[in-house]
């Protein structure tokens, strides 16, 4: 009972952290109630590396490079760093893929929509209703005996590979060399200092790895088992974040004109539905994939590959919101989303079982 009270304790101060982070990079130059945003930072980096060419949003977030880093170095300290995979990585991919459409949709990633709350922002409550349907929906193939099979040991480079790519991307950031792109305008052109994103991400990747921090992960756990504790911590989050941007003056209650977003409440709230329905048959949302690629898991830092493919097919192919609402295009992208995550679940719960019954 005392080390259940102890994990609490400890999930809580590290949201209460992470909130104040995250309020206090908006403030120091990141977009408002963007100081922190896994698929808008991912779009962005891609963005930056030239795979999409929307130049408002074009920019390599140091705070990617910080939360895998920082994941590596708690995993590596804690032994808890294993080089891991092999459990369905195509099918991962497809998923981390439709997840970011759901999150362009949105615009946002479960992180952000916290942070879009603490920020005032109404339009995230419309897409918290639809996360949770999207996570009740997932769960219900978690009951029903959906699994995408075992990891297996792989060799120790395998899960070196991605915060190795990290490091070389941030020391491109560094060197900015021509190939790269930089946005003048637009959320891409809104920054902290380098400095100050890289210690953050690294701040939010040790605390992250540490706590097993997920806010998916956290409404999969209250339904199916009644445990609250990483609730827990994205509650303090929201708390820690919100008296943050009233005292900074980051804090705007309503749904009109609200930093980097729509007041599309149906695709808003579709958008995230699409998201937490993937994110639960993945097993956590993008901020645990990316912590988890810390840790050396290869289908996590597949995952997360499909992230950043999904980011650059929204914004070369016209599926990305903007703060005009979401595209005809868009629409059509989740709905796809949803239909291709259900058969996911369909395929990876009843046809295997049916599959194990004719070998039996």
């Amino acid at each position: 009972m005392a080390e259940k009270k102890n994990d609490k304790l400890l999930i809580i101060i590290a949201g209460l952290i992470i909130g104040v982070i995250a309020a206090g990079l908006a403030y120091l130059g990141n977009p408002k109630n963007m100081g922190f945003c896994i698929a808008c930072f991912l779009r962005d980096t891609v963005g930056g590396l030239g795979l999409h060419r929307a130049p408002v949003v074009q920019y390599i977030r140091p705070e990617i490079v910080g939360i895998v880093i920082g994941a590596f170095a708690a995993a590596f300290v804690k032994k808890e760093f294993s080089s891991k995979g092999g459990s369905a990585p195509m099918t991962r991919f497809v998923l981390g893929f439709f997840a970011m459409v759901g999150c362009l949709m949105f615009l946002g990633c479960p992180f952000r929509m916290i942070l879009r709350l603490a920020g005032g922002d109404l339009n995230a409550l419309l897409g918290l209703v639809g996360f949770a349907a999207g996570i009740l929906c997932g769960i219900f193939f978690l009951k029903s005996g959906y699994s995408l099979k075992r990891t297996y040991a792989l060799t120790a480079g395998e899960g070196y590979w991605l915060p190795i790519v990290e490091v070389v991307i941030f020391v491109l950031l560094l060197a900015k060399p021509a190939f790269l792109f930089f946005s003048e305008e637009g959320p891409g052109s809104m920054h902290a200092a380098v400095g100050f994103a890289l210690c953050a991400g690294l701040v939010v990747g040790v605390l992250a790895q540490r706590t097993r921090l997920c806010m998916v992960g956290g409404m999969r756990d209250l339904v199916l088992f009644k445990e609250t504790r990483l609730l827990w911590g994205f509650i303090a989050i929201l708390v820690a974040a919100l008296v943050t941007n009233l005292v900074l003056g980051g804090f705007k209650l309503g749904f009109a004109e609200q930093p980097v977003a729509h007041m599309d409440g149906l695709w808003n709230a579709l958008g995230m539905l699409l998201v937490g329905y993937a994110c639960v048959l993945l097993g956590g949302c993008p901020l645990r994939q990316l912590v988890m690629s810390g840790e050396g898991n290869a289908d996590s830092a597949v995952t997360v590959l499909g992230l950043m493919v999904g980011a650059a097919f929204c914004h070369n192919f016209g599926l990305a919101s903007s703060g005009e609402g979401p595209t005809a295009n868009g629409k059509i992208a989740v709905i796809i989303g949803i239909i291709v995550v259900t058969l996911i679940g369909v395929v990876n719960t009843y046809v295997k079982a049916e599959a194990a019954k004719e070998a039996a």
